[in-house]
């Protein structure tokens, strides 16, 4: 499933080789299961070969890379200025004639408040708006060097949104600005803006980003052609400008929490990784880069989250100005973006078979009611909150007792109460 990598230096094209063998549409932890070893061996190769121009194998399922945040991740690279340098700084984004290399076995699909805007091949030319980039780039050439199964690179998002506000996701419970909750109503298979509303409501931008998202992989082909099946390998995330203005500073490592667990459900992947970046102005002291790092450090996120420290790459300029629109800026976050990625999936270990079961003939089950259901599923995202935050949990506790009182999942719901007391 993925690529044979030379350590570094600048590839022959149509060089490289693949290891392990196809797989179903399985979570992407089982289908590294098939590895014996990591396919870079210690250290990431820099530069990047140069793509081989051939198509992905498609026999496997699209890798797909989720890409949120505001306007830094939508992207205002300038690429006039990246050709005028790529060849001495990322000559894998050029032929040797200073011509755009183009990723035929990457696919970058942008959205932008739930509209397509983009959909084609890998290249910086016009991969945000035209003549504009961003953090996708460095990604992409990673993911796609990463794999040797085809790579969707699906970005949704706009400018000017806030994680504790606009996109405030569905498990926060007064985490949100002013200790708003999640506003939406839809479900989590199946998200989208609430239609009964009385303008804006914390969580429509989430709702929208996500829904989009989601509704693209339910149109698999249109979005990779020839595509038959897919699984959702990582998200991405880059934001945070707006967060002072009107979101929640203060409870952004939470929210990033809710964040990560709420995306994993919504695109049924429980082993999906999760990269973020600071802001590219901001200090490993500020507040909301501590914020980010409590976020992956928490135990549960271990080897599963990583945080990009982007001070490092940013040439000038700070997230409110787009960085001045500085090629290199977007280049370095999104390799390094792209990079902390792979090293979270190289380094997934390579889970031992279990052994074949004797099937056993249960008895025929009662018929659940549809109030049962609903109230189980409440119960189950009140477990996950208690990782998080034992306040937010015991409301959707409470929750679970007043609204579905009928029900065993009440009672369990009780018992929990009485131990968080």
């Amino acid at each position: 499933m993925f690529r044979e990598m030379p350590e570094s230096g600048r590839a022959e094209r149509g060089t490289a080789t693949t290891r392990g063998g196809g797989v179903g549409i399985l979570p992407v932890a089982a289908a590294m299961a098939v590895l014996s070893a990591p396919v870079w061996g210690a250290s990431l190769p820099n530069p990047l070969p140069d793509p081989d121009g051939k198509p992905a194998d498609m026999s496997k399922p699209v890798q797909v890379f989720i890409l949120m945040g505001q306007s830094n991740m939508l992207g205002f690279g300038n690429a006039g200025n990246l050709k005028g340098i790529a060849g001495g700084k990322y000559p894998y984004l050029v032929d040797d004639a200073g011509n755009w290399n183009v990723r035929k076995d990457v696919r970058n699909v942008f959205f932008c408040m739930g509209k397509l805007r983009y959909n084609d091949w890998l290249t910086p030319e016009h991969s945000s708006a035209r003549g504009k980039f961003g953090p996708e780039i460095g990604i992409g050439h990673y993911m796609g060097q990463l794999f040797d199964a085809p790579v969707l690179i699906l970005k949704s998002c706009v400018g000017n949104r806030a994680l504790g506000w606009d996109l405030l996701p569905p498990s926060a419970v007064g985490t949100g600005s002013g200790g708003k909750s999640y506003q939406g109503d839809s479900e989590s298979s199946n998200r989208k803006v609430k239609e009964n509303r009385n303008g804006w409501y914390a969580g429509l931008q989430y709702d929208q980003d996500v829904g989009a998202a989601q509704n693209a992989l339910r149109s698999l082909p249109t979005y990779y052609p020839g595509a038959k099946k897919c699984e959702v390998a990582g998200f991405f995330w880059w934001q945070g400008n707006a967060e002072r203005g009107k979101g929640s500073v203060e409870n952004y490592d939470k929210n990033l929490a809710f964040l990560f667990n709420d995306l994993r459900k919504d695109f049924n992947a429980p082993n999906a990784k999760f990269v973020c970046a600071t802001l590219g102005e901001h200090d490993k002291n500020a507040t909301l880069s501590q914020k980010m790092f409590a976020f992956a450090s928490r135990p549960e996120f271990k080897n599963q989250a990583a945080v990009v420290y982007s001070k490092p790459y940013c040439k000038g300029g700070g997230s409110g100005g787009h960085y001045g629109g500085n090629p290199e800026t977007y280049m370095g976050v999104g390799e390094a973006m792209g990079k902390a990625m792979a090293t979270l999936i190289m380094n997934e270990k390579p889970k031992e078979k279990a052994k074949p079961k004797k099937k056993k003939i249960d008895p025929p089950k009662p018929k659940v009611s549809p109030d049962a259901l609903k109230a189980e599923r409440l119960l189950r995202t009140a477990r996950d909150a208690e990782r998080i935050d034992r306040g937010v949990a015991k409301q959707f506790y409470k929750r679970v007792i007043s609204k579905y009182p009928d029900t065993p999942a009440a009672e369990k719901a009780k018992e929990r109460l009485k131990k968080l007391k």
